[in-house]
C-alpha cells in the first residue's frame, strides 16, 4: 500500500474537494482521498492495480494537477 501527501493549489471550494475525491475514489485499487480547502493538500492511500502516474493524471485531467517539486 502507498500512501502520498502533495499540494494541489488550485483548490479553491468545496466543490472542488468534492471533485477531486469523486474522481480518484473511482480509481480501481484507490483505498482512500483526503482533499482538504484550507492547506490545499491531498492525501491518497492506494494499491494496485493504481499507480501515482494515473493518479497524477486524472488530476490533471480534472484540472487539479498536483504541484511538483521544485527542482533545484
Amino acid at each position: 500500500m502507498n500512501t502520498k501527501t502533495f499540494r494541489v493549489p488550485n483548490i479553491g471550494c468545496d466543490g472542488c474537494v468534492r471533485a477531486i475525491q469523486n474522481a480518484l475514489k473511482a480509481m480501481p485499487g484507490m483505498t482512500s482521498v483526503q482533499a482538504d480547502l484550507a492547506t490545499k493538500t491531498v492525501t491518497v492511500t492506494w494499491s494496485e492495480p493504481a499507480r501515482w502516474e494515473a493518479i497524477r493524471e486524472a488530476l490533471i485531467a480534472i484540472n487539479y494537477p498536483p504541484e511538483e517539486p521544485i527542482a533545484l
